[in-house]
């Protein structure tokens, strides 16, 4: 059977991981929206407290997710190649690294009193911004064992219970929140610290589901993921380390970013800040779809070089970029069209619909890019490629794009300074380059493991 004929059910295949994996990336962003408009609803000096606690922790939380995503593409090899047998151990060995990760957030926490002080924030609301941060810190442990058993699911191509407890976790979130921001049936009144220890549980509870479910339900009872325990193995914990750490380092590019960006334009005025805010958050939630097939072709690129068919491997990364370009094409359309309406969606204000209507123009040609790139680096990691994507993100992001973004929005250097818009000139030429970059290495990488396969079958035969 050719690659050709098989076009649509790797489709399907591929449209069932991304689905589920949408929903769950989509929750998450909804609880955090939860928590600011919440906390808003208290007052503007909580909305702020809950915001930098973010900031401060959020950040500190990308190494154990850099480490988890990289058990996704391990056991996804496993499970193509049929050595289910090796996944209890992998797993072990990747809650071990993770925990690394965690130590390294609580650390950040145990830090964030000399932090804010080197900001300069205000007593009143410093208080506020640890009281958050200390009652979020008790969920750490939870993210971490959520986030490896979400991605030992993934990797078995079982993307379900993401979207289940994260719906769950979502719904638990709202009233959790509620009670201990207001201090009903009798819990303190916290304010906006509630977010905290409503975040904490809500973790708390998507980790002990989902460990009820891998240790219960019948697809994952088989594997007895818990049922032996593994002492840390130093060279599985590094593998996973070795893997992971540039998913983390390449995350941290992409995030800082942005946030950068918007750290150089915020001499400019409120309202330019603020039409930046409203192009940036639709831009957002836009990407959580491209995102999602990323996520989705890295477990079927993965299957299929467990399983030694690397013509499989590349048909489900053709797959998915014409999908993803497909999305971005429509959606690029629909906020070039669209973009004051959109806007007018957040503010009233006119000066920043028309600015954040011209920002969307630009989004649209910046979503088609970043949709190619992020597919593309999925497709890699599916190969176990990571190193040099660190590199090349790193070069794409950082010495060219914000560069160029900062040259073109602060200084007449190269033309007369354009403003907010200059930025979002360098994130098309940040994500463009990276797109050329990574697919370069993806060529390369993909001829490299067919040849070595095609070798490896000839050495088998003689």
């Amino acid at each position: 059977m050719t690659a050709r004929t098989v076009w649509w059910p790797e489709s399907v295949k591929l449209a069932k991981l991304t689905g589920p994996i949408l929903v769950a990336q989509l929750t998450q962003i909804l609880m955090s929206v939860v928590d600011t408009l919440m906390a808003g609803s208290v007052s503007p000096l909580d909305l702020a407290a809950v915001s930098v606690g973010g900031s401060v922790w959020i950040p500190s939380t990308l190494l154990m997710f850099g480490l988890a995503m990289a058990l996704a593409p391990i056991i996804s090899h496993f499970d193509g190649a049929g050595k289910r047998s090796s996944v209890a151990n992998m797993v072990q060995q990747g809650l071990y690294a993770c925990a690394i990760g965690g130590l390294l957030s609580l650390a950040v926490v145990l830090l964030a009193p000399s932090i804010l002080i080197a900001m300069e924030v205000a007593d009143d609301f410093r208080t506020i911004t640890l009281d958050y941060l200390f009652y979020i810190a008790f969920g750490i442990p939870a993210l971490v064992l959520y986030m490896v058993l979400r991605n030992f699911c993934e990797g078995l191509s079982h993307t379900m219970p993401s979207l289940v407890i994260g719906v769950i976790g979502l719904l638990v979130n709202i009233p959790v929140n509620y009670i201990f921001i207001h201090g009903l049936y009798g819990m303190p009144e916290l304010g906006g610290a509630g977010c905290g220890l409503a975040s904490a549980i809500v973790y708390w509870v998507a980790a002990l589901s989902l460990l009820g479910y891998v240790i219960c339900g019948k697809r994952f009872k088989k594997m007895a993921v818990f049922s032996h325990f593994y002492a840390p193995n130093w060279d599985d914990i590094w593998y996973v380390i070795r893997l992971g750490f540039p998913i983390a380092t390449s995350l941290f590019f992409e995030v800082s970013l942005f946030a950068a960006a918007a750290l150089v334009i915020a001499p400019l005025g409120a309202n330019v800040v603020a039409s930046h805010q409203i192009a940036m958050n639709i831009s957002s939630l836009v990407y959580m779809v491209p995102l999602s097939i990323a996520m989705a072709v890295t477990l079927r690129v993965g299957f299929a070089l467990g399983a030694g068919n690397s013509a499989y491997a590349m048909l489900n990364h053709r797959l998915a970029c014409w999908y993803g370009l497909t999305f971005a094409t429509v959606n690029g359309l629909l906020m070039y069209l669209g973009g004051a309406w959109l806007a007018s969606l957040y503010t009233s204000d006119a000066e920043v619909i028309e600015l954040a209507a011209t920002l969307m123009g630009l989004a649209a040609i910046f979503t088609i890019s970043d949709s190619y790139q992020v597919i593309t680096m999925g497709t890699l990691r599916g190969y176990k490629d990571t190193k040099a994507t660190m590199i090349l993100t790193f070069i794409s992001y950082w010495p060219l794009g914000l560069t160029l973004g900062i040259l073109l929005s602060r200084t007449d250097y190269l033309l007369p300074a354009i403003g907010a818009a200059g930025m979002w000139v360098g994130f098309i030429v940040g994500l463009t380059v990276a797109a050329i970059l990574l697919s370069w290495r993806l060529k390369i990488i993909s001829r490299r493991y067919a040849r070595q396969h095609a070798e490896q079958t000839v050495t088998e035969l003689l």
